[in-house]
């Protein structure tokens, strides 16, 4: 079991929720990293006494450094710093709940510097790909997924003999605050319909995406990674409820899932605890609280996102991280107001599209792509 944690991301929503488990469990927060938020994790670094602190915004970690001057807690800045963090030496496990594609270097460095890593930034492994899986079995590090999706999946593998007696597996998702929406019934609506989502407290990007189900088109690319697993062996089903997180479907047809109540704590702490299981912050599920649970087919017409991202994982290449790079800025431009809900799927479409098709892949190839994806959509609007 881990005790000693490099936080990255730690005034979001997945960062405060993992604090929460570090403070049940006596965890010693070794690093923590955030983007900007200065109020937010000085209060954590006099909580926790981190020994180093990074903020990407060079100027928020000057005001930082001049705040908890009287603490011994080192501050840098900028992804330098962030890389300092995923690799601190002090850390034996790497959390990276960073947003975006920001999270792939820190996640490719800790790697190297041989962290078990508990990843709840997708964005690592949909943009990364082999990069990032092949340089784990070369280190022999773990990576613990920690969204709530993949950890189900994670934990009904425990008691899978061998790999070949999986059939397939079935990512859940909620279905966000459109669901039975048709196309033409989200012209027009705006980001503040897009944020209200039934089941889940997450930030405004990832919320967004789960309006979109991009997320779950992420996911899917994600999982496919993660367990190694055919494109067409990884289903989709909504579930309403958000109680049965994900399953598995074995060769003899039964089904193993993990179910809770929608607690992010719960995938947060197995990621830290795993291989053991230890008691949660976390409410016990009571199924007749539900009365019944429901599970729909996804509607691909109007939630055209996931179709990009099942699209780019079988073209393969650097198409999944064009997708990605994409999805970062239309989504964006959409909480801005500077675009439409149904802008993001076709701007996300082309831009993926758009990708040069290099299989054998490097770090800079992956950066191009996501830049000229993200130019693309810019130039496109006219931003």
């Amino acid at each position: 079991m881990t005790k000693n944690i490099s936080l990255l991301g730690s005034t979001g929503s997945i960062g405060t929720q993992s604090l929460d488990v570090c403070r049940m469990h006596g965890y010693s927060v070794k690093c923590l990293t955030a983007n900007s938020k200065v109020d937010v994790i000085e209060n954590q670094v006099r909580e926790f006494k981190p020994e180093l602190v990074c903020l990407m915004n060079e100027d928020s970690a000057k005001e930082l450094k001049t705040r908890i001057s009287d603490t011994n807690t080192k501050v840098v800045s900028g992804m330098e710093g962030l890389i300092q963090c995923a690799t601190y030496d002090g850390a034996d496990t790497v959390l990276n709940s960073v947003v975006g594609m920001v999270g792939l270097q820190p996640t490719l460095e800790a790697i190297k510097a041989k962290k078990t890593i508990a990843l709840a930034n997708k964005e690592t492994l949909v943009a990364g790909g082999h990069l990032v899986t092949n340089l784990a079995k070369e280190m022999g590090v773990a990576i613990l997924p920690v969204d709530s999706e993949h950890s189900a999946i994670f934990q009904a593998l425990q008691g899978c003999p061998n790999d070949k007696a999986i059939k397939k597996i079935i990512l859940t998702a909620s279905g966000g605050p459109f669901f039975g929406k048709k196309l033409s019934e989200l012209e027009n609506v705006t980001a503040a319909d897009a944020l209200k989502h039934p089941n889940w407290d997450m930030g405004a990007k990832i919320t967004i995406d789960s309006a979109t189900m991009m997320n779950k088109g992420l996911e899917f690319i994600e999982a496919k990674w993660l367990f190694d697993m055919k494109n067409e062996d990884i289903e989709i089903v909504i579930h309403r409820e958000s109680v049965l997180h994900s399953a598995i479907v074995y060769q003899d047809n039964s089904m193993i899932a993990q179910l809770g109540v929608p607690d992010m704590r719960i995938p947060i702490q197995y990621a830290l605890t795993y291989p053991e299981r230890k008691p949660s912050p976390v409410k016990e599920l009571k199924l007749s609280d539900y009365g019944k649970l429901t599970f729909f087919e996804p509607d691909y017409k109007t939630f055209k996102c996931i179709n990009v991202c099942k699209d780019a994982i079988e073209l393969g290449g650097l198409h999944p991280a064009a997708a990605n790079g994409a999805n970062e800025v239309s989504n964006r431009l959409f909480l801005e107001g500077k675009i439409k809900f149904s802008d993001i799927a076709y701007l996300n479409n082309e831009a993926m599209k758009n990708a040069k098709d290099i299989n054998d892949f490097t770090l800079d190839d992956v950066l191009e792509a996501d830049r000229l994806a993200r130019n693309y959509v810019l130039e496109t609007v006219g931003c």
